[in-house]
This record gives C-alpha cells, structure tokens and sequence, in this order.
C-alpha cells in the first residue's frame, strides 16, 4: 500500500514542481495541421501572410495554378517561399511517428515529386533574378556604394551639362580640322602628340613657323638637313609615316580615346558598350568590320613581337603595323577564349602615359568584370547546368545583336548630349557599380557555403 501511495505522492509533488507541464493542456496533431491536405504539416512553409502549409501542397497548388499566392487568402507572396525550420523542427519533436509515415506517402507519389522539383527549380531561377534586380540592403553592403554612385551621378551631370554648353573641346581638336589650315602651334602639337622624343624637335619647327602647307610638301631629305636636322632615321621615318597618313585623310588621325570618340561617336559608344557585356563579340566585331585602324593596333599592343622596341611609346609602335604572326593569333585566342577582359586590361596598361586615370579605370573595371564572369561560370557549373550553356550563349547572341540593331536604327534621333551622358557613365561610374555587384556575389557565396 505504501509503494502506490508513494508514487502518487511523487507525481503530485512532481506536477507542483512543474507549472507548464500541470497546466498546459495535451496538443493534438489536428492544430498542426495543413489547410490544402487537411493533415499534419510536413516541411511546413510560412508565406508573408502568415499562412502555413506543407511544402509540396504549395508546390502542388503553384503547379496546378501557375500564381504566387496564397491558396487560402489569395495574398501575393514577395521572393520565394522558405521552409520555417522552427514550425518543422517543433512539430518533428512533437509527432515523430506521424512525421515518419507522411514522409513515406510522399516519397511514393510521383506527382508530388515532379511537382516539387518543378517548384524549387522555379525557386532557383527566381535567386539570379533577385540579384539583378538590385534591392538595395544595408545588411548586404549596398548602401555605402548605392550612397557613393548617386553623388558621383550629381557631379557627372553637372560637368556633362558644362561640357555640353561649352562645345570648345571637341571641336577644336586637329581631327575636325583640315590639315592645311593648321598654324604653327598646331603643327608642334601634332608633332609632340608622336612621342616624347618629338620635344626634340619643337624649337625648330617654331622657328621656321611650319604650318599646315608647308607641313604638306617636306620631304624625308629635308627633313635630315638644315633647319630641322632630324639625324636620328627611326624619328625621321615616324613623322613620315604619320604625315602620309595626314596627307590620305586631310586631316590628323585619331591618336587617343578623346580623338577617336570626336571622330567616332557611334562606333566609341558601341564599342565601350560591348566591350563590357559581350568582350568576345566586341572584339569579333572589330576583326570583321574594324580590323586595319582597331583591331591590328589592338592585337600588336596586348601580344606584341619580341623584337619590338620596349623603349619607343606606345603612339610610335603603332604608327607601322605589319600583320600579326602565328605567335601573335595563337596567344591572342587563348586569351580570348578564356580571359577576354585581361586583354581590354592589357591594352589599357599600355596607354597609361596618355591617359593616366581613365586606363586605370578601364583596368579595374576589367578585373571585376573578371571576377563576374568567374562567379556566373561557378553558378552554372554548381548547378550542373552546363548542359544550358549553349541556349544561354544564343541567348544572349540574340539579345546583344537586337540591341545592336535597335540603337543603330535610331542613332541619328539620339541628342549628343544623352550620348556623353551615356559614354562617360560606362567609362567611369561602371567600376562603382560592378564594385558593389561583386560584394553581393561573394556574400551571396558566404552564405551558400554557411
């Protein structure tokens, strides 16, 4: 008699002790239960307006109905549903054996499966297009970059609208003028944008006060002799071969990215455009269509002959250009192939003398266009997508060369002014953007890996 009176004793003792367990009423399975299969959650999933259900009930419902919303109160749910691992993990707990055999029904409905799979490959898509989109989240890292571009846009606008009104530059430059009416200064300023050893000879080009017609009628002998006295025959050969190409076009050709972008605008606009979405077509497009004034200095620059002289500047190594060898092509495509950007990189470092901050920009922005390309070729591959590799290229094939088309039918209706706005912004402000692209991507890839 003691040892039940005992026991019932202890228990007493043990409920007063315990006040949750003495007046919490029991739990049943019915107040977890799905409002679609009107059973036990199963990988319960919470949308934004509270409502749960199992997961492959949302999915059968997505499947059958193709809407984001909620099959109860029809609200829209935002992003893509996520499993609510506290409400799964409690319910688990609570009701294993249920769990267990739900679990069993499942794996054994083909439908079901088909139509979860659907539903997270729909989801997987949704991850890249949520990206793109931009949401700006100071958890993330956006807001700093987000903050540093808009005031950069506020005082690119400003020097644009200035530089607009102005219209002195441009204009002015020697590409827009005939070469028989430059003056004596303009003369010297043609001769010292050849190089810095043209310094050499600028004294005696004032003195003589050359100017445009006398520049057209020197020889290479005269040249040699007094006054000019240009002894050193690489020099001499250099001026010459610039001046024949003065004399085929009647004014100086394009020497730098300001003088090729007055003389070009389209085609520089294009070009710097392409060159960031589609390196691989860009330069495709300048060996078909562009291949004796762009493409040839281009390839002799990023794989240059190893009998070329190191010490000569850039502008003087391009002013002859033979055609690339076997050794040029062989190391161009590989660098095509693989690292397109490095080679826009290449050819910035090059020009670093000529313009100093705008190829260091080019030159950044290369390196994180690199590292972009790196994350969407991981993407692909972590998903055992390469099989859709072809698509996306034809793809996107498509949509540049539409694109391309669509702004060469309407170039001629497009304000200058729009177009610097356009062409200093991918210059100069896509760096800051792709900085802020390529954080997102590594702490998108922290948090994978977490």
């Amino acid at each position: 008699m003691e040892g039940p009176a005992q026991n019932d004793l202890n228990k007493m003792t043990h409920e007063e002790g315990d006040p949750l367990k003495s007046t919490t009423p029991q739990i049943s399975v019915s107040e977890f239960s799905c409002h679609c299969c009107y059973d036990i959650l199963v990988n319960p999933t919470t949308l934004n307006c509270g409502h749960s259900f199992c997961r492959h009930c949302l999915a059968l419902w997505w499947a059958s109905s193709k809407k984001t919303e909620c099959p109860e109160c029809r609200e829209k749910w935002e992003g893509f549903p996520k499993v609510n691992i506290l409400l799964r993990d409690a319910i688990e707990k609570l009701f294993p054996d249920a769990i267990r055999m739900r679990f069993e029904d499942i794996q054994q409905n083909n439908d079901i499966i088909q139509s979860l799979a659907a539903f997270h490959k729909y989801g997987s898509d949704q991850a890249p297009l949520a990206t793109n989109t931009g949401r700006v989240n100071a958890q993330r890292g956006g807001g700093f970059f987000s903050g540093v571009l808009t005031a950069l846009t506020g005082v690119a606008v400003v020097l644009l609208v200035y530089h607009w009104s102005s219209r002195e530059s441009e204009h002015d430059l020697l590409v827009h003028k005939a070469v028989a009416k430059w003056t004596a200064e303009e003369v010297v300023l043609w001769l010292e944008q050849l190089g810095p050893w043209a310094s050499l000879y600028r004294d005696r080009f004032l003195s003589e006060r050359v100017n445009g017609r006398l520049l057209l009628t020197l020889t290479e002998e005269e040249f040699s002799r007094a006054p000019y006295n240009i002894e050193n025959s690489s020099h001499r050969r250099a001026i010459l071969l610039e001046l024949e190409r003065v004399k085929a076009l009647g004014v100086k050709p394009p020497q730098n990215l300001w003088e090729y972008k007055a003389v070009n605008p389209g085609r520089s606009l294009f070009l710097l455009y392409a060159l960031k979405s589609s390196p691989r077509l860009g330069l495709l497009y300048l060996y078909l269509f562009d291949y004796t004034d762009t493409f040839l200095p281009f390839i002799h620059t990023i794989c240059p002959l190893q009998e070329d002289n190191s010490g000569e500047d850039i502008i003087t190594k391009l002013l002859d250009l033979r055609e690339p060898t076997w050794k040029q092509w062989r190391e161009f495509l590989v660098k095509y192939s693989f690292l397109p950007y490095q080679l826009i990189a290449e050819f910035a470092w090059d020009w670093l003398e000529v313009h100093y901050w705008t190829s260091r920009f080019l030159i950044v922005n290369a390196m994180l266009l690199s590292v972009l390309e790196l994350f969407s070729f991981w993407r692909i591959w972590s998903r055992s997508e390469l099989k859709t590799v072809p698509q996306r290229m034809w793809s996107h094939f498509w949509k540049v060369s539409t694109q391309g088309l669509f702004v060469a039918m309407f170039w001629p209706l497009i304000p200058q002014f729009v177009c610097n706005c356009l062409f200093y912004w991918a210059l100069y402000f896509n760096p800051i953007i792709n900085i802020d692209l390529v954080v997102k991507e590594v702490r998108r890839l922290e948090t994978q890996v977490l």
